[in-house]
């Protein structure tokens, strides 16, 4: 399957870019100047490919940006580290997809899945904290599920959905794990995949763990 990984330098996208190997394509801010928080750089990114995708992963996301840490308290929450956290992790892969749905074949299925997380889910949140990223993960959760309903009218067969990786070891991760089991990226990324892999066009639009599992909205 010819696929394309959006954060193809980091942890989960490396992974997940040499799994596809040799029919992988990659971008990333690092490798190519694709920044997820500039509109113009992702249309270029994007317009600078040719042919269509079978899979269109989104890999990107942040816990600490500009130094912020994510708050444990109300008292913590900063407008500016609030606005960067959506930025990075909501807008920013909502905007791939807009830019990217032309390179999904019509015709035939296709997939399209952004990297989010179990903290976005508002039914499972019962340990509060973690503000900014958990809005932010919610907010790429609603705003992915409204775009596969719209995208189900012009690609049918496509799968738009959004995916928990589980704890993965990296860098992400490193400082936050405490005593969750992490697992190593090569892992995530076929965990990943075959996720992806048999999830249908009925079930678009909906949030998934590594396991294939639905996690509450």
């Amino acid at each position: 399957m010819r696929t394309l990984v959006i954060g193809s330098s980091g942890g989960i996208g490396s992974a997940l870019l040499a799994a596809c190997a040799p029919d992988g394509v990659g971008l990333s801010r690092r490798d190519d100047g694709f920044d997820l928080t500039d509109e113009a750089s992702i249309a270029r990114g994007m317009e600078a490919l040719d042919g269509s995708f079978d899979r269109i992963v989104v890999a990107t996301g942040a816990l600490e940006l500009n130094g912020a840490a994510p708050e444990r308290a109300l008292r913590s929450l900063d407008p500016a580290a609030m606005a960067a956290q959506f930025a990075l992790n909501a807008i920013g892969p909502a905007l791939v997809l807009k830019h990217a749905l032309r390179l999904l074949p019509k015709d035939r299925p296709s997939r399209f899945a952004a990297l989010s997380a179990r903290v976005g889910s508002i039914g499972d949140n019962r340990l509060g904290g973690w503000h900014s990223y958990r809005a932010a993960k919610a907010a790429l959760n609603q705003l992915i599920h409204t775009a596969a309903i719209e995208a189900a009218r012009s690609h049918p067969q496509a799968v738009v959905v959004c995916l928990h990786p589980g704890t993965v070891a990296t860098p992400l991760t490193m400082k936050y794990a405490g005593s969750h089991a992490t697992i190593a990226p090569d892992q995530a990324a076929q965990n990943l995949l075959r996720v992806l892999d048999g999830l249908t066009p009925a079930d678009s639009g909906g949030f998934f763990d590594w396991q294939g599992k639905p996690v509450p909205w």
